[in-house]
């Protein structure tokens, strides 16, 4: 029965906070250095800077795909917001092997679970 009660108090939060409905804004992608990727995201619709941190993952993970590597690693993200337009600006490297580091990512199975959850990427 507590169980219940909690899941019904997270439906109402949810419920008073609207539809989530992100327009995504684009990516701009530049090479900085051999495996060094800068992304730029834009997005309207953001509940946080973690949707505007999700794009950007989304993106780094298919410009791997794109480029033949199976990884990245988040190197960092700048997320700021202004007049509803979220802004990020994310590094990342890419490799074929799983690089070292705490915030890696698996590209293939982050550009499934970004497609699932309609995010756009590269």
């Amino acid at each position: 029965m507590l169980a219940l009660g909690a899941l019904g108090a997270c439906d109402t939060s949810q419920a008073q906070q609207g539809p989530y409905n992100p327009a995504y804004q684009g990516v701009e992608t530049h090479l900085l250095d051999g495996d060094l990727v800068n992304f730029r995201v834009a997005m309207k619709g953001a509940r946080s800077s973690t949707d505007v941190d999700e794009y950007a993952e989304c993106a780094a993970a298919q410009y791997a795909l794109i480029r033949g590597y199976g990884f990245a690693r988040h190197v960092r993200t700048n997320v700021y917001e202004e007049g509803g337009l979220w802004r990020g600006d994310a590094v990342y490297t890419i490799s074929a092997a799983l690089p070292r580091g705490l915030r890696t990512i698996d590209a293939e199975v982050t550009a499934l679970a970004c497609a699932e959850n309609g995010i756009p990427m590269v």
